[in-house]
């Protein structure tokens, strides 16, 4: 069963080898982990995949591989998962979702502690208490114009405060599926030039030398001819970019091949006072986004990369992220970086289509000065062009 697993990760580009595969083959004889496929997933990752890079990858390939398998683990779980789903979840009418009013976010904060200190017990359903399903603007698996999410899976999209602890992923610099295209488009933002030591054959220089010289050989040698363009790339990770993972991941791989001076950072929905390099590492490897912003020189190209899909207050209000209380609103670091850097353009792999119906894009395009651009080869070709001005 097991060699089918290792061919399937090698057909998903996990660089897996047969010394990994045989450690797993160990530690399975040796019992180190209980018969249950959680603990199989994470031994497979552990002793599989040596790069963090590449998780998302093996994810997928094990989900494909072992699709169904849970009831060899658990032959009790006999109740279908949609029933359970239905029971904590309660269908609202469009009557009654629009009878729902937003409280506002000071309102949602101040009520949120009141609960914490009245409630005792667990809730399901209802409109009042912290619990799952029901109309609640505090809990999970609800409905509601507004709230605050505790734990649970996003379904609605309208929470302005999400409290859980939230592990994202890199996004893979060495995707290869359906980067060509992007790659042409990206080459519209060149500037070449020939810097540093004569290292490169200049063969015009020499024929016409070497001919002048009356065919006696006189090589020139010239600097390598670079492309100068300074390039800042600020790519939104989590939450609803789950669903834009591919094609972002396509899009950074391009643009690391494409722009050699090229530096990049993680943000999550808006930018706010720190960024980070590595999305394991962000609790504990921040970097000030003052820092940033005084680091790159004025001509430095500005890149954002990000669905824009939020909760407006993200955007404007001070201590508005889904995950902090941050002092300054995220509209203020975004002017800022439009004002430190004047060549920048906003990427949006949501389709251009659903824009008008995200307030928070509308938000960010008027802070943006209208440029923001979808993830598409003619909205790639825009935005290079209008970098290259």
């Amino acid at each position: 069963m097991l060699i089918g697993f290792f061919f399937a990760l090698r057909d998903a580009k996990v660089p897996v080898t047969i010394k990994e595969f045989l450690t797993l083959l160990e530690a399975l004889e040796k019992n180190v982990i209980a018969p249950s496929l959680d603990a199989f997933y994470y031994l497979s990752r552990l002793t599989l995949v040596k790069d963090e890079a590449h998780f998302d990858k093996f994810d997928k390939a094990f989900g494909l591989y072992f699709k169904g398998i849970e009831a060899v683990f658990d032959a009790k779980a006999d109740i279908p998962l949609d029933w359970l789903i239905q029971r904590l979840e309660r269908e609202l009418t469009p009557e009654q979702k629009a009878e729902l009013q937003k409280l506002g976010y000071d309102k949602l904060m101040s009520r949120l502690a009141e609960l914490l200190k009245e409630q005792k017990e667990r809730h399901e359903g209802g409109s009042k208490w912290i619990g799952t399903g029901g109309s609640s603007p505090f809990g999970n698996g609800g409905t509601n114009p507004e709230g605050i999410r505790i734990g649970g899976k996003s379904r609605n999209r309208t929470a302005v405060k999400v409290w859980e602890q939230r592990e994202y992923k890199d996004y893979d610099g060495e995707r290869e599926l359906g980067v060509r295209n992007i790659k042409v488009a990206l080459r519209r933002l060149r500037r070449f030039a020939r810097t540093g030591a004569a290292e490169e054959l200049a063969l015009d220089d020499t024929i016409r030398s070497t001919a002048n010289n009356a065919g006696w050989l006189d090589i020139k040698m010239q600097p390598e001819r670079k492309n100068r363009i300074k390039v800042l790339m600020l790519l939104d990770v989590g939450g609803t970019m789950d669903d834009h993972i591919e094609r972002t991941e396509e899009l950074f791989s391009a643009a690391k091949t494409e722009f050699k001076n090229m530096e990049f950072f993680y943000f999550h929905n808006c930018v706010y006072d720190y960024l980070w390099k590595n999305n394991r590492r962000r609790s504990s490897e921040r970097f000030p986004t003052w820092d940033v912003l005084r680091k790159y020189p004025p001509d430095t190209r500005v890149i954002f990369v990000g669905d824009a899909t939020m909760s407006p207050y993200e955007v404007l209000a001070p201590g508005g992220s889904s995950e902090y209380n941050n002092e300054e609103a995220g509209a203020e670091w975004l002017a800022r970086f439009c004002h430190a850097f004047p060549k920048f353009a906003w990427l949006n792999p949501e389709p251009e289509s659903l824009w008008q119906y995200r307030q928070s894009i509308s938000v960010i395009r008027q802070i943006m000065n209208n440029r923001m651009f979808p993830v598409t080869i003619d909205g790639l070709e825009r935005a290079m062009r209008l970098l290259s001005k």
